[in-house]
């Protein structure tokens, strides 16, 4: 058994706040076994992750040391049994407590591991000693491959903990395309986001980019700690109204919203661009496309298919583009992240990745959307506004639109083959149809017609060829 992580000095606040990061993390059939003498916190620990898993509907966690056994249900319906075995008399007596049918679909938390001999298998032993009055030294072990996840748990607990926020319970947050990923915090002092971005990721480039935008007006998340070394940034809380949402649920407010969304782009476009963000030029736009021919064609398509798409994409853009004055790209500028705020105001998510870009590239990013579908006529009436805003070329800017959408459809079609094939996240492939259709559409374009060339014979994403994709998907590790 190796040792994942440990905590050398640990009060009882960052006991339990290492207990209810790992609760944010736990599936059915994951088992703690707490491992310690009396007095330890063992059942310190596990009334923490327990109350952490109900959420809101949070109840009393009484010790079991008398009655053995003792189950909940979390917030999601999963059944949690808690068990003491400092009383067990025998290890046979597990059977009649049921503990054994249990661990395969429960969250099961075990003290006093040593008394039921043979442990789960795949368990992961916290073992708490007393150091001090209020002190005690946690070690975290298990199966490296079974929990990769445990080293950066630990380190979560001991940055909330700095950041005063050691009695927040976490929720986790639907994450992107990349090793970063999201919590929800709630604690006394209200609501607030981690972000956990691991070395050697984007946190100072996030920080850059937050300054620059805030200093010109546009809202994005003020932060409220940060560990740059580590790679966590605690930031404000925008709430819950992306804007993917509220059209969901009123479609009807779509021109509104992409009016809005326009007039930002348009707003964010007076500005040079920061001169620590790199450019993205005809050469990067053709690097990226390789994905498309690295991951996508050679799953999909016969021999040689889109050999030439990248070199199209290059002297497309010298054709059409070099010519633009290069302009701030979110990149990822979408509506999943776009938060509507009150009062009207948009709230900006994920723009670590900004980009010096032709100006029409993060209008593309939110009227082409992978993940939803924007109507043709709203999709032009913002192209319309966002040229007369600028003053560009109408025609001139219609082909640059039309090559950047293709470009970012190819590269996103790589990127979603990349997470099912090698990352085990096959979920993105159900948003295939709508990316190429919007790639037909842009190479329909008159001027685009050498990169139309250059994609005859690559196989379009019907459903058996989403499914071969499918079919080679890894297994996603816990």
């Amino acid at each position: 058994m190796t040792t994942l992580a440990r905590l050398s000095d640990a009060d009882e606040a960052l006991t339990a706040g290492l207990a209810r990061v790992l609760a944010a993390l736990l599936r059915p059939g994951d088992a703690i076994l707490l491992d310690g003498r009396v007095g330890a916190g063992k059942t310190h620990f596990a009334r923490a992750l327990i109350r952490a898993r109900q959420g809101e509907a949070a109840e009393d966690v009484p010790s079991p040391t008398f009655t053995i056994v003792q189950t909940y249900e979390d917030a999601a319906g999963t059944e949690i049994w808690h068990a003491d075995l400092y009383r067990l008399a025998d290890a046979s007596e597990l059977a009649e407590l049921g503990l054994d049918e249990a661990l395969p679909g429960a969250v099961t938390l075990i003290e006093w591991p040593d008394r039921m001999g043979v442990p789960p298998p795949g368990a992961l032993t916290v073992s708490l000693r007393e150091t001090a009055p209020d002190r005690r030294a946690i070690e975290l072990c298990g199966d490296p491959a079974r929990w990769p996840a445990i080293p950066r748990a630990a380190a979560i607990a001991a940055f909330l903990h700095r950041a005063g926020w050691p009695d927040a319970r976490l929720d986790p947050l639907a994450g992107d395309a990349s090793a970063r990923r999201y919590f929800r915090l709630h604690g006394p002092a209200g609501r607030a986001v981690l972000m956990d971005d691991p070395p050697p990721g984007s946190v100072a480039r996030y920080l850059a980019m937050t300054d620059w935008l805030r200093a010109r007006g546009f809202h994005a998340p003020e932060v409220l700690a940060r560990d740059d070394a580590q790679g966590f940034l605690l930031l404000e809380d925008l709430g819950d109204d992306l804007l993917a949402r509220v059209l969901a649920d009123d479609p009807a407010r779509a021109p509104a919203l992409y009016e809005a969304v326009t007039d930002l782009l348009a707003d964010l476009a007076i500005h040079a661009p920061p001169d620590f963000v790199a450019a993205l030029d005809g050469a990067g736009l053709a690097a990226q496309v390789g994905l498309f021919n690295d991951w996508y064609v050679p799953v999909t398509s016969g021999p040689g298919a889109g050999t030439g798409v990248p070199q199209a994409i290059a002297g497309l853009w010298d054709r059409l583009c070099a010519d633009a004055r290069a302009v701030t790209g979110l990149r990822d500028f979408h509506a999943e992240n776009i938060v509507l705020l009150p009062g009207g105001t948009l709230g900006l998510l994920d723009f670590q990745d900004a980009v010096a870009v032709h100006p029409a590239y993060d209008l593309v990013s939110a009227l082409q959307d992978a993940r939803r579908d924007v109507a043709p006529k709203v999709e032009a009436a913002c192209i319309a506004r966002f040229v007369a805003a600028t003053g560009a070329d109408p025609a001139r800017f219609g082909a640059a639109y039309a090559l950047m959408g293709a470009a970012r459809g190819l590269r996103i079609m790589g990127i979603f083959t990349r997470l099912c094939v090698r990352d085990g996240k096959p979920r993105y492939l159900d948003f295939m149809p709508c990316v190429w259709a919007a790639v037909r559409r842009d190479v329909a374009h008159p001027d685009l017609a050498p990169l139309a060339a250059a994609l005859d014979g690559v196989t379009a994403p019907d459903a058996g060829i989403i499914e071969r994709i499918r079919a080679r998907c890894a297994s996603p590790t816990h």
